[in-house]
């Protein structure tokens, strides 16, 4: 019964120790990958932030565009307002005649 108690608790030390090795191999892996999912938080946030600021760059180049069409539907604009009031002016003078 000795033999038979001694296996037994070899076994069993055997088993706990197999178990322990597991354990540190998992413990392991599992810091190496929250590492990486900082890592990998860091990285998204940085594109994050350079989305943003790549958003507000084409927001701001499209007000710019916008203003500056903007002007130039206002000279045109002008060039025909200028245009209909000189042909009234010259309307005007023929009806004086």
């Amino acid at each position: 019964m000795n033999d038979t108690s001694s296996n037994i608790i070899e076994n069993i030390k055997h088993k706990v120790q197999t178990l322990v090795l597991m354990y540190e191999k998992v413990r392991q892996e599992n810091d190496h990958l929250k590492a990486q999912v900082a890592e990998l938080e860091a990285k998204l946030k940085d594109k994050d932030n350079a989305c943003a600021e790549l958003e507000e760059r084409y927001t701001r180049l499209k007000l710019a565009k916008a203003l500056k069409s903007g002007e130039l539907d206002m000279h045109e604009a002008k060039i025909k307002v200028n245009r209909i009031v000189r042909e009234i002016d010259r309307c005007i003078a023929l009806l004086n005649k």
